[in-house]
């Protein structure tokens, strides 16, 4: 089974930057879509961004776009998610995912890995 590992979160004031990365444990996932999420305590998890397995297409919730870019190495499964001008409401564990199809998609029923998580906390 594919493996997801997120890493790059931390805690920034408002206004700064992190740059999230994915890692698969297989490299059988690199024909998918993937995609980031995320949730903080006591809500519903959200979509944030994906990217289709060629990086051709990117699609993004109006909260993040054009303060956050998801890409990713050609032909490979490893993705990126980088963070500018982080606000407290970003504030939230970030999973990434693979999709079953190779498409960018915003319903999270569409993927079928997900990793276990990186914290990004934003203070005021």
């Amino acid at each position: 089974q594919v493996q997801l590992v997120e890493a790059g979160g931390g805690s920034v004031q408002t206004g700064g930057s992190l740059r999230l990365s994915c890692a698969s444990s297989r490299r059988t996932s690199i024909n998918n879509g993937m995609g980031w999420f995320r949730q903080a305590p006591g809500k519903e998890r959200e979509f944030v961004a994906s990217i289709s397995w060629d990086g051709g297409s990117r699609i993004y919730a109006d909260a993040v776009k054009d303060r956050f870019t998801i890409s990713r190495t050609k032909g490979s499964s490893t993705a990126f998610l980088q963070m500018n001008n982080l606000k407290p409401e970003d504030t939230a564990n970030y999973t990434c995912a693979a999709a079953r199809s190779s498409a960018a998609t915003r319903n999270s029923a569409n993927y079928n890995y997900w990793g276990r998580g990186t914290q990004v906390t934003v203070s005021s």
